[in-house]
């Protein structure tokens, strides 16, 4: 990536993004190839296999996570596979039962059915207040498999947290691999980003919902793309909740005026430029609305995944397309082919960018 030559701003990933991982698990050598052993996130010791093939997460950006590292590890899925993200998985991931976790607003864990299947190992992803609830670790202390956690509170705890998978998986290959695309990607915007002065910065919307009226704060964990692309959130506030999603008026976005319109729903962003009351705003007029990707997960937000290394190059060319010339279908198709093993054609990585998927079959 290019840097703006007019655009002085501190890092936005501190140091610590690349600093161990914050983790409740300490791993002990036991002597032997075939196994290690391990305390839990609540003092218990186990032994568990050196490359464990049976694990559950119980949340969905930590079992995405899970899948791409190694998909034959999952005991089961989060949430069930939608169409859209078919075409992109292995087929035997399909027949994994749903075990459920705990995300969004009022989602929970099947503890029959988790217990039923019991897991070599649970792992937590602890970038979600809701995992540190004394409620939820009482319910974790009931299961007998070892609970271990990881720090992915945000974008920048990726490359830590692949690594600290990756050895406590036995997979360390395969993450090294991962958490170098991470760890560049990161580099790279910061690089790109620092010289972008206050002034200089785009203005950003997040429109969430059916009506687009539904956003979240520049303090959100959901909005975490807009500044480590080079953006300013119009929307600024602290967050009330985890979820997010807050509601604004018409009224209030249109003082907003922002210059870019990042647009999650597709039924949103189909309505947009024949909405007499959105023409209004100049990002409309200007034609700078952009169609959020979502192939195989969103590429920015719900869940907040990994697809965000991809996502936040997609924003910064969005935002400033003349000063970040990424060839986004070139990196589109390399992230496709290291993330998930599948080989896109140009036009099949066109169709991604545009918010369409034509891609046939399931491997």
């Amino acid at each position: 990536m290019k840097k703006l030559k007019t655009l002085p701003r501190p890092t936005l990933c501190a140091l610590s993004c690349f600093s161990a991982v914050l983790v409740a698990a300490v791993l002990i050598c036991a002597g032997q190839a075939q196994s290690k052993e391990i305390t839990d996130m609540f003092g218990r010791v186990f032994s568990i296999a050196e490359k464990p093939s049976k694990i559950y997460s119980p949340s969905p950006p930590l079992t995405h996570l899970l899948y791409v590292i190694d998909p034959s590890m999952l005991a089961g899925l989060t949430s069930p596979v939608r169409g859209h993200e078919k075409p992109y998985l292995k087929k035997e991931v399909l027949s994994l039962p749903v075990l459920g976790g705990w995300y969004g607003q009022g989602n929970t864990p099947n503890i029959e059915m988790v217990l039923k299947v019991n897991p070599e190992l649970i792992i937590l992803a602890k970038f979600d207040t809701v995992f540190h609830s004394r409620t939820n670790e009482a319910i974790m202390k009931i299961l007998p498999s070892p609970v271990v956690s990881v720090n992915l509170a945000t974008l920048c705890d990726y490359p830590a947290a692949i690594t600290y998978l990756g050895q406590l998986l036995g997979r360390e290959e395969r993450a090294g691999k991962l958490a170098a695309y991470a760890r560049k990607t990161l580099t790279d915007m910061e690089a790109f980003t620092k010289d972008i002065s206050a002034d200089k910065m785009v203005s950003v919307y997040y429109a969430e919902g059916a009506d687009g009226l539904h956003t979240d704060c520049d303090t959100s964990v959901h909005a975490q793309l807009i500044p480590l692309a080079g953006g300013r959130n119009v929307h600024s506030c602290a967050s009330p909740s985890a979820y997010g999603m807050e509601k604004i008026s018409m009224e209030q976005l249109l003082m907003y005026d922002p210059d870019v319109i990042l647009a999650f729903e597709h039924s949103f962003y189909r309505r947009i430029f024949n909405d007499s009351r959105w023409q209004r705003l100049r990002a409309v007029q200007n034609k700078r609305v952009y169609l959020i990707p979502n192939q195989p997960f969103n590429w920015f937000d719900r869940p907040p995944s990994f697809m965000r290394l991809l996502g936040v190059k997609w924003v910064a060319g969005c935002l400033y397309p003349q000063h970040c010339p990424v060839d986004m279908v070139k990196e589109t198709r390399h992230f496709f082919k290291l993330f998930f093993d599948v080989e896109l054609t140009v036009e099949e990585a066109k169709n991604i960018l545009g918010g369409r998927s034509k891609k046939k079959g399931i491997r």
